[in-house]
């Protein structure tokens, strides 16, 4: 039994169903999975296995890899690739879809339905020039960013497990293929809506509108269907804004906010060329491929904006323009207050007050200016306690930044002024709230080396870090440093 007093399955016993596969032709084309050669188990998320009800001793069962590498499918399942289409790099591409992945079908457990997608599947009807293979780098990197930001109670694909191979694999150099089960609520994207849209299938783009709200907004799914798709639209615009906030709260930067990346529901999706900040820096570009800046740290917002605008040109065939233009209207203000929230419980500030925005602000730019880490800094304030010198927080900055860091600190001792809750109260939300340890893309590299070698320790460890990044883990301080100048501007591409 799980916690939640649901029933376990067997990994025998697992009966997945086929809502989307059943949607029909229009959503995808039946495609069987082409496996990994002689694949081996390199790691299980038992907290994914718990959400879609597999009892954790199936890790043991001899054709776990089997289930993993899609070599054997799960009871009920109809592998589809998925069609979609969607704006790259602002341009319209109609030429996309799942082209290395395979949704398995759906778990249900717990009154939640949960999707299961095989990636590194081998070729699709969209893989175009594509292989349809993973690699062991980019799987890794995927199964450690759904479990941090989870983490970091941002919401977030996770995956149930990396499987590896001996197989070769062309990108950039000679790799090894891989493959990993992708785990979401769905993994509907803006793009499947343009892809309907652009092609005037529209009796079908209806019923993606109904099948997604039957699903997550259940109470108006007996409406009209204009109402549903207005009820739809704004609840993506709201959980985007909601993630948009989260992103920028936590420093992390996802590299390809193109529009067949973005989740219907507002969870982050299809990671790549992602990086979180080391020193604060808002034009931070983590994907080297991104030429102008399109993606930076700071450009973020405004690009999930442009996508939603993308997404409501979709829905103009349900919904008038005025509808649209109210909808994509609450954006805004959603995201500032999302924000704004979030970074006072970085501060510690459980009131709302006028100067909060102003304070928080100011202290950006001593970061920026200084070029101090983003999330060691965080994490000294939640320890902070008024002292003078503010030593801790001193050795963070530079000395010409010394003054400035002293002008700012008085201002936020007079604000800690107006809370109520004592020092330590403060330090332990903070704390919970500041992470210690972080994804780092120099970390990351780190797994993926010893990883590649053989070694997949490094791999266990960090992701037990990540899961619980807010404790202390005495012992484990080297998976907390900040890195050398040389690993804070790590080449990160899309190729997977």
């Amino acid at each position: 039994m799980t916690k939640s007093g649901a029933q376990t399955s067997s990994l025998d016993q697992l009966h997945l169903q086929h809502h989307y596969a059943d949607l029909g032709p229009a959503f995808g084309t039946p495609t069987p999975p082409a496996p990994l050669q002689n694949p081996h188990q390199i790691h299980v998320n038992q907290q994914v296995m718990a959400l879609i009800g597999l009892d954790t001793k199936d890790v043991e069962h001899p054709d776990w890899p089997l289930y993993t590498t899609g070599a054997k499918l799960f009871a009920g399942s109809e592998p589809t690739a998925m069609k979609y289409t969607g704006h790259q790099f602002g341009g319209y591409n109609p030429e996309l879809g799942d082209g290395r992945a395979l949704l398995l079908g759906e778990a249900e457990h717990a009154g939640k339905r949960w999707d299961l997608h095989l990636k590194g599947a081998g070729k699709t009807p969209y893989s175009r020039f594509g292989d349809g293979r993973a690699v062991l780098r980019s799987t890794i990197r995927e199964y450690l960013a759904g479990e941090a930001l989870t983490a970091l109670r941002i919401r977030s694909t996770r995956a149930l497990s990396i499987a590896g191979s001996n197989e070769p694999v062309a990108r950039e150099k000679m790799e090894t293929g891989a493959a990993l089960i992708r785990v979401a609520r769905t993994h509907i994207r803006f793009g499947h809506f343009e892809y309907l849209f652009y092609t005037r299938q529209l009796d079908a783009q209806k019923r993606l509108v109904e099948f997604v709200c039957e699903q997550f907004i259940p109470d108006v799914k007996d409406q009209p269907i204009q109402q549903q798709a207005e009820a739809l639209l704004r609840f993506t615009v709201q959980r985007s804004a909601e993630l948009a906030a989260g992103w920028q709260s936590v420093g992390f930067a996802h590299g390809v906010l193109n529009t067949d990346n973005m989740s219907i529901i507002g969870d982050t999706f299809d990671f790549g060329p992602y990086g979180f900040l080391d020193d604060y820096e808002p034009g931070f570009i983590c994907n080297h491929s991104d030429h102008t800046g399109r993606y930076a740290f700071d450009a973020q917002p405004g690009v999930v904006l442009w996508n939603l605008n993308a997404l409501a040109h979709a829905f103009s065939s349900l919904l008038d323009t005025e509808v649209l233009k109210d909808c994509l209207g609450e954006f805004q203000p959603l995201l500032i207050d999302y924000y704004a929230g979030l970074m006072r419980a970085k501060l510690g500030l459980e009131m709302e007050d006028d100067g909060d925005q102003q304070l928080c602000a100011d202290l950006l730019e001593l970061l920026e200016h200084g070029r101090v880490d983003y999330s060691l800094f965080f994490r000294a304030l939640s320890h902070y306690a008024g002292e003078r010198p503010a030593g801790t927080l001193e050795a963070l900055v530079s000395p010409s930044q010394h003054e400035a860091l002293g002008n700012w600190l008085q201002r936020y001792d007079q604000r800690l002024q107006k809370e109520t809750r004592s020092v330590q109260e403060r330090s332990r939300a903070m704390l919970a709230t500041n992470p210690k340890f972080v994804l780092r893309n120099y970390l990351a590299q780190k797994v993926i080396e010893a990883a590649e070698a053989g070694d997949y320790q490094p791999l266990s460890v960090f992701f037990d870090l990540l899961q619980a990044p807010f404790d202390e883990h005495p012992g484990f301080e080297e998976w907390a440093a900040a890195p050398t100048d040389a690993g804070k501007h790590l080449p990160i591409s899309c190729s997977s």
